[in-house]
């Protein structure tokens, strides 16, 4: 059995992977951890003291991920990243000790294996078009922007091509930020926050007389324990570093 401890387990998504821990025929539930808990395991170090842990997963919050992710490699515990928010170079780095520790870590800014597939068609498309935008919508009680996602898809996308805003004019904005932020290969990238959606992001190419939209859109939580099984599958049999769920689609 696959021994696992959940951080972040009151949380919406917290609480949607302890359910799939524990409904799995594969895995056992050793652990809940949550900053504002009564009656669990407040801190990982709590846990690490009394359970023995073979993987942990995370949805916690952006300012104390790195640090959560820190201990655990440094302590053998392998990791599941789903919090967003890590810059590149804390991203870096985890993969430096991971690799160090020989201890697994997967980190994935999207679980949902349509998104995954949304972002892989991203990047297969970027091949014919010389310019990009995305947008991403979430609730707004998220607390990063741009989300996980949209840095990632980017990502894949300036994989392919150095720039997505070949003969766009020069630009003026009249109010600042009206045109998103530039990301890699200067894709702009549009972040809204709203209540009512969950997750959704559209990827739009454009070329002279047509245009393509990639979008995805998810309606309810569980469509990302798909992803995070897997993702716990992956890293109990492996101590290799991965960043995006595609890597192991």
């Amino acid at each position: 059995m696959i021994k696992v401890a959940v951080c972040g387990a009151l949380g919406k998504m917290g609480k949607e992977v302890v359910n799939a821990v524990e409904a799995a025929d594969d895995m056992e539930l050793v652990a809940k951890i949550d900053i504002a808990a009564d009656d669990m395991y407040r801190t990982i170090e709590e846990a690490q003291r009394v359970e023995d842990i073979d993987i942990l997963i995370d949805f916690t919050q952006p300012k104390s991920i790195y640090q959560n992710a820190q201990f655990c490699l440094n302590n053998n515990i392998k990791m599941i990243i789903g919090t967003t928010g890590l810059t590149d170079e804390q991203v870096e780095n985890l993969r430096k000790l991971s690799n160090e520790k020989n201890t697994g870590c997967l980190i994935a800014p999207n679980f949902s294996t349509g998104a995954v597939l949304m972002m892989m068609f991203a990047k297969q498309a970027a091949k014919y078009f010389d310019n990009a935008e995305i947008i991403e919508l979430h609730h707004n009680q998220k607390k990063d922007a741009p989300s996980g996602t949209s840095i990632k898809t980017a990502q894949m996308m300036a994989e392919v091509k150095p720039d997505f805003a070949l003969n766009n004019s020069d630009e003026v904005e009249t109010i600042e930020g009206a045109r998103g932020g530039n990301s890699y290969s200067n894709i702009q990238i549009h972040s809204v926050r709203m209540p009512g959606y969950i997750a959704s992001q559209e990827v739009i190419f454009g070329s002279s007389g047509q245009i393509l939209t990639v979008r995805h859109d998810t309606m309810d939580r569980k469509c990302y324990m798909q992803g995070v099984l897997l993702a716990a599958r992956h890293i109990y049999k492996n101590n290799d570093f991965v960043y995006g769920l595609e890597n192991i689609m």
